[in-house]
């Protein structure tokens, strides 16, 4: 049972907040390229665009809302200072939004987190900490931070201003593409996910959206199917941005009755999305934001004569996921040619 709380918060994402949103998210960002590219499309056997979300400062979308949640920060959060938790975009996001905006920022992140994105956080000014195992460890830092130290902790999930200034994508999708019938997103927390359905479906509920998740990070799948929230013992996944037990329990309300569907895919699956972007895109998409592109592949059957959209999320591939990548190609051919 989600507390009463997440229900009236759920309430105020909405799309006329989007719209409001869309004024400041603009002051700061620029529209992102949505474009189709003929060598995809064949391979999918489909017309198929990519939404650019990999273009953003930053290279995720999880800017747009950090952008917009900075915005509405009242002057006591804007003293104090803030702490997020994070193993990547959405700590980057903040730290950069909240540089432009002067205010202190703190980023926790889990021990042995990724150096190129620590190192990219602290380029745009914020303190890092590192503490605990994963990701919920630091989350439980952070609010030990907030008890003690009096910052805000900013629970990306939860926040209204952040799902409304993340639902921008949306209205940029359909004002491309109106005539779009199906669009395919990323599932990990579930905060762009939510927004996008919450806008997508508000404006033209004949669209239908695909959530894509791994496999070995299945939480929201298993949350649909059995109409409740889910919270797995463990999500390790290739897909790092996706590796979430639980969606976050605002999210959670908006898309378990916004959702038409949910693909998972396999690791190597994942791999062949990085493959796809970089070889027919000519893009280099992080794990998390290439599984629209293996998803697509996997049901391009189910997609034969729809528009189809498919976002690419991030582009904050490190080498190691690269290089995994790459070998994995190479196998894959060298297979192929014997």
């Amino acid at each position: 049972m989600i507390d009463s709380r997440f229900e009236k918060l759920a309430t105020q994402v909405n799309l006329l907040n989007v719209y409001k949103a869309r004024k400041v998210v603009y002051r700061k960002l620029k529209r992102t390229l949505l474009a189709s590219y003929p060598s995809f499309s064949k391979v999918i056997g489909t017309d198929i665009y990519i939404k650019h979300e990999n273009h953003n400062p930053t290279g995720s979308f999880k800017v747009r809302g950090a952008v917009n949640f900075m915005h509405h920060v009242p002057t006591e959060i804007r003293k104090s200072g803030i702490v997020v938790a994070t193993k990547g975009n959405h700590g980057l996001a903040v730290a950069w939004a909240a540089r432009k905006q002067g205010i202190l920022c703190n980023v926790v992140v889990p021990e042995n987190n990724n150096p190129q994105i620590n190192m990219a956080i602290q380029a745009e000014g914020a303190q890092l900490i590192e503490k605990g195992e994963d990701f919920y460890e630091a989350q439980n830092y952070c609010e030990e931070l907030a008890e003690n130290a009096g910052f805000f902790y900013l629970r990306q999930g939860n926040e209204p201003e952040i799902l409304n200034g993340l639902g921008t994508m949306g209205l940029e999708i359909l004002e491309d593409i109106p005539d779009a019938d199906v669009i395919l997103m990323p599932v990990g927390g579930g905060s762009g996910c939510a927004s996008l359905a919450l806008v997508v479906k508000s404006i033209n509920p004949e669209v239908k959206i695909i959530a894509v998740q791994s496999e070995q990070a299945p939480a929201f799948y298993l949350s649909w199917k059995e109409g409740k929230r889910i919270i797995t013992d463990r999500a390790e996944t290739f897909a790092d941005g996706l590796a979430a037990r639980s969606v976050f329990e605002v999210p959670y309300l908006i898309l378990k009755d916004r959702i038409d569907d949910v693909v998972l895919v396999s690791e190597e699956e994942i791999k062949k999305g990085v493959e796809l972007a970089l070889s027919l895109t000519h893009n280099l998409a992080e794990p998390a934001g290439a599984v629209t592109l293996a998803a697509a592949l996997k049901i391009r059957d189910k997609l034969a004569g729809k528009k189809v959209v498919a976002v690419m999320t991030g582009s904050n591939i490190n080498c190691d996921q690269l290089t995994a990548v790459v070998e994995s190609t190479c196998i894959e051919s060298k297979d192929q040619s014997t």
